[in-house]
């Protein structure tokens, strides 16, 4: 079974292709032209052992919104389709990931039915030139596009750099164990016999 999707999206905002592999970890390469963005996308594919090529372009010289939020819509496409009819995964997954003086939770539910409980502060408000306020609609973007519930909680913590980190390091993890293939799951795990 092969479990990856390729998507592209061309607006007058943005320019953006990109290519998942579930199942591979190895020759992942991200270049979002979001130096920071590129960099949790790196520790996403690092952390949840997934392959993820990314190339895209946006109208960042306005701000980086309209390109962060479409890359979260193209990975919650992308992996919603990887995913198929989703036979034998474990569906639910949770990470705590400690970065520091931080501790960040994440919890998911490949359910087909999109919700985000986004429980997270800064007390920054630019890290360099990026806006933490765009984590958030990155991830909105890719629940309402995956169909997974994913509920992200910051226990506590002081720099939002280190938290942006634990979330997407705990995400990846989440989203790694619920992928999973569990050969002792027959059909997939609902008492509905779908999760759509």
């Amino acid at each position: 079974m092969t479990r990856k999707a390729k998507i592209v999206r061309k607006t007058t905002e943005t320019d953006i292709e990109l290519d998942i592999d579930l199942d591979k970890s190895v020759g992942s390469k991200i270049d979002t032209t979001v130096p920071f963005l590129n960099h949790m996308l790196e520790l996403f594919v690092r952390h949840g052992q997934f392959k993820l090529v990314i190339k895209s372009k946006g109208d960042t010289e306005i701000d980086d919104h309209h390109l962060v939020e479409d890359l979260g819509i193209c990975l919650g496409q992308a992996v919603g389709q990887a995913l198929g009819k989703k036979i034998g995964i474990h569906r639910y997954g949770s990470a705590s990931v400690p970065m520091d003086e931080c501790l960040c939770r994440v919890d998911m539910d490949i359910s087909g039915r999109p919700y985000l409980i986004y429980k997270v502060r800064y007390e920054r408000r630019k890290i360099g030139g990026f806006d933490p306020a765009l984590v958030k609609e990155f991830f909105k973007a890719f629940t309402d596009h995956s169909g997974i519930t994913l509920h992200i909680n910051l226990a506590y913590g002081s720099n939002s750099h280190h938290i942006i980190e634990a979330v997407f390091k705990a995400f990846a993890r989440a989203l790694r164990q619920a992928v999973n293939i569990n050969p002792e799951i027959s059909g997939v795990l609902s008492t509905k016999g779908t999760l759509s």
